[in-house]
Formats: C-alpha cells, sequence, structure tokens
C-alpha cells in the first residue's frame, strides 16, 4: 500500500526552510497533517494548503501514527521529543534532523523503551532538489519499509537509500555534508589561487569544469559570479552545526573539514549565519 493509499494521520514538527517544503509534499499526496513549528508564523502557506496549525508539539501529535521532526539540530530534538513529548505506542517517529550516530543511537534507544519506532530519515540535498522531488533520501532503523514510501514523495528514486540503522543513516548524512564543507572550502581557495595569478572569477570556474571541483563550481559559480549570497538553500549556520557534529563523531583529525569550519564560524561571528554557505567566499570577491 503506498503513502498516498494509507492516509494515516501524520504530524510534521520542524517549519524551517527544508521542512515546509516536504510538508507541503505531504500535503499534495493527499495526507491529513498537522504541522508545528517552535517560533510561530511558519505554518501560513502550509495551512492555506489544508495543514491543521497545532498550539503545541503535543497537540500536533495527538492521534498521528507516523511523526515527521525537521529540527536544528540534536539538541532541538532533544527538547522537542524527550524533554517530555508524549508520544503513543506504536508510532512511527520519522526524524529528518541532522544528527550525529550517537544521537541516533540515544534516540533509538527512548523511542524503543516507549513502544516507538525511530527512524533517522535525513536528506542529501537543499532547497532546489526538494522542491522538486529530486533529493537524496537516507533511511535506517527497524520500520524502515513502512517509511519509504512517505519519504520517496520528495526522494530520487535512484539516490534513496535504506540503511541498516539509525546510526548508519546518521553517519552517512555527515559524510554527504562533509563532502559538501571540503569541497567548498577548496573551490574558495582555488578561486584565491586563480585571483592571486591574474585570473577573474569566470576564468576560474571554466578553468575547473571537468575536475574534481567541477560539480561545486557548477553549484555554486552563480553565487560567486554575483557576489550574492543571499538566495540560501543551505545557511550558514546549519552546515557549521553540521561539521560540530562531524568533528564530535570522527576519531582521526579532519583538518580540510576544520579549516572549512572556521571559515562558517567566521560568517556566522560576522552576521552571515542565515546566508547561503556559500557566503564564505564573500572576501575573495573583492
Amino acid at each position: 500500500m503506498s503513502a498516498a493509499e494509507s492516509r494515516e494521520p501524520v504530524a510534521f514538527l520542524g517549519l524551517g526552510r527544508m521542512g515546509r517544503i516536504l510538508a507541503g509534499h505531504l500535503l499534495e499526496a493527499g495526507h491529513d497533517v498537522a504541522v508545528w513549528n517552535r517560533s510561530a508564523g511558519q505554518e501560513g502557506d502550509l495551512v492555506s494548503r489544508g495543514a491543521s496549525a497545532a498550539a503545541s508539539a503535543q497537540d500536533a501529535v495527538a492521534g498521528a501514527s507516523i511523526v515527521f521532526t525537521a529540527l536544528f539540530g540534536p539538541a532541538a530534538v532533544r527538547e522537542v521529543v524527550l524533554g517530555g513529548l508524549d508520544l503513543a505506542p506504536g508510532t512511527v517517529w520519522v526524524d529528518i534532523t541532522t544528527v550525529a550516530p550517537a544521537d541516533a543511537d540515544e534516540f533509538a534507544t527512548w523511542a524503543d523503551e516507549r513502544g516507538i519506532s525511530y527512524v533517522h530519515s535525513p536528506v542529501i540535498g537543499s532547497l532546489g532538489p526538494a522542491a522538486k522531488h529530486a533529493l537524496g533520501v537516507l533511511v535506517g532503523g527497524p520500520s524502515a519499509d513502512r517509511v519509504v514510501p512517505y519519504v520517496s514523495l520528495w526522494a530520487d528514486p535512484q539516490r534513496l537509500q535504506v540503511l541498516p540503522t539509525a546510526a548508519a543513516a546518521a553517519t552517512g548524512k555527515l559524510v554527504a555534508n562533509l563532502a559538501l564543507a571540503v569541497s567548498y572550502q577548496g573551490l574558495v581557495e582555488a578561486v584565491r589561487l586563480g585571483k592571486a595569478g591574474g585570473l577573474d572569477v569566470e576564468q576560474i570556474l571554466t578553468t575547473l569544469n571537468g575536475t574534481g571541483l567541477g560539480a561545486i563550481a557548477a553549484m555554486k559559480g552563480n553565487n560567486l559570479r554575483a557576489a550574492d549570497f543571499s538566495d540560501t538553500q543551505f545557511s550558514a549556520d546549519l552546515l557549521l552545526k553540521d561539521t560540530r557534529l562531524m568533528l564530535r563523531t570522527a576519531t582521526r583529525p579532519l583538518p580540510a573539514l576544520t579549516a572549512a569550519a572556521q571559515a562558517l564560524l567566521v560568517a556566522q561571528q560576522t552576521g552571515h549565519g542565515d546566508d547561503d554557505f556559500s557566503v564564505i567566499a564573500r572576501f575573495d570577491l573583492d
């Protein structure tokens, strides 16, 4: 039975940029979706499309057999869910939040003790692919097969991967985001080197076609050309938070990631945390 056919009551907690898109896909598929966000005012568009706005997280999950969480990070999950949310036994909790594998193990244990099934299903990609149902999606946990029809609503079928545990899915997401952070840091350094030798940004981007940095140059080249980082697909704040999870998880040094994390921290400290993470190149485009 497909997710569209089952019509189980669904709750969606966390209406940031990505969460609003994913909750919208559930609505488009015909689901009865209750939505809630820690900061009020994010649910308006979803309500106009048929969602019901809950006054609290507890109100949102009342009667829901499947609960999605798309929160800022593991601390937010602990606050919203582990901090007192009463999920009925038998509930499937689908956590989209980027967390470390140790966090995923903790959340799975908490859920198991209460008769709840924890499935970790982080996404790989930004807002554009999310809107086009073209995200990479990882799914790990004992009820992964039950969750797949739902997360398929925003997945590229070729990039939907079922993993044996929630922690494995969490690790996969961190690996993917490390690739994003490190490759963009490499692009920034390529721009520095190219400009030092007299090339302009367009010449540098053209030179990178077909190289190991070609994909990230194609993805973020327009940001560099325009020196405009206001169209936030994935914020510097979010990627910085994820780099901290990576560094906490790793058992050996990650020097390339450490350099990227430092650049993201500078962006945050100078008031650019809500800009697209590509903003770390802003000083190199003068």
